[in-house]
């Protein structure tokens, strides 16, 4: 049996949160650490691959890691380049996201810092369009990982996660369309996905994807739920309704709720459904990492949604 279910390749990042005027609290995100953290706490066994600095800011993440259950056996420690760095803001309009990430360890994980080893030893590798926005050694590392992942027989699962700040779109379009065709989950927002392909109906957004080769395509819709597609059936799925206050790390949570149900042998239609749950519960709190629900949350509020007559499990 693989070592792991879920391997997650990108950039982690330490976050500073202002909470008063000119006072931050630490914290830590990067979108990939998040998907492993919100999949071990369902029970999967996840873990992180890539390179944080050797700084008190990657300690915060190794320790968060050690906290959580998320093996970071394959997570280097760079002495000369250092962990990459958000701050959060607040104002009238919101959250505002500045970044510190230009040189960071992440960003210098090339092809030949990816191990074939721990990549045959799961069950599922996923990476990101951020994993690969960052530099382009770091696109292609991603590159590499699933070309790795392919001859070793491992699952592929990729989000485009667009983020247009990070690199222009011809570039994104050409490279997330590259690496789809290497996929066989594909995690798409509806938003990203309407830019990256040019048309925002999610069923010809699913067309063009499985046109690509992935096998599933979730298509998460924010506040209508997602769409889930195959060559043979789709089917859309209402969300939870749930009082958000706060959606930062939602989408994460739900390609680490959909990775862990898909893996238990939930078809991919029913682990959409456990997945919209999860999001839902995400964000109830503040933050990316405190609201992501625990297996035993997710059960009862499904089980709940069931007895209402609300979904099916």
């Amino acid at each position: 049996m693989p070592a792991l279910d879920i391997l997650c390749l990108g950039e982690p990042l330490a976050e500073l949160n202002e909470t008063e005027v000119g006072r931050f609290t630490l914290g830590c995100g990067g979108d990939v650490s998040n998907v492993a953290i919100a999949a071990a706490r369902l029970g999967a066994r996840s873990g992180v691959l890539g390179a944080i600095g050797d700084d008190a800011f990657g300690e915060a993440l190794t320790a968060l890691w050690d906290a959580e259950g998320v093996d970071r056996t394959h997570m280097s420690r760079d002495r000369d380049a250092p962990t990459g760095l958000y701050f959060v803001t607040h104002g009238p309009d919101g959250h505002r996201f500045s970044y510190r990430r230009a040189g960071s360890a992440a960003s210098l994980v090339g092809p030949d810092r990816i191990p074939a080893e721990a990549i045959a030893a799961t069950r599922v590798l996923h990476a990101s369009g951020i994993s690969q926005a960052i530099s382009t050694t770091a696109a292609d590392g991603v590159f590499a990982a699933l070309a790795k992942a392919r001859d070793a027989g491992v699952l592929v699962s990729y989000d485009t996660n667009l983020r247009l700040k990070l690199w222009p779109l011809a570039r994104a379009r050409a490279t997330i369309r590259e690496a789809l065709t290497l996929t066989d989950v594909a995690l798409p927002g509806l938003d990203d996905a309407a830019l990256l392909f040019g048309v925002e109906d999610p069923d010809a957004i699913c067309d063009a994807i499985l046109a690509l080769g992935p096998k599933v395509v979730a298509l998460t819709l924010g506040a209508h739920g997602c769409l889930v597609a195959t060559p043979e059936r789709r089917e859309r799925i209402a969300a939870h309704p749930v009082r958000a206050v706060d959606a930062t790390g939602a989408g994460d949570a739900f390609d680490g709720a959909f990775l862990t149900s898909y893996l238990n042998g939930r078809d991919p239609f029913a682990a959409a459904r456990r997945a919209n749950v999860s999001a839902a519960l995400s964000t109830r709190g503040y933050g990316a990492i405190p609201p992501l629900p625990r297996r035993a949350e997710l059960d009862a509020e499904i089980t709940r949604e069931t007895a209402l007559g609300l979904t099916a499990d």
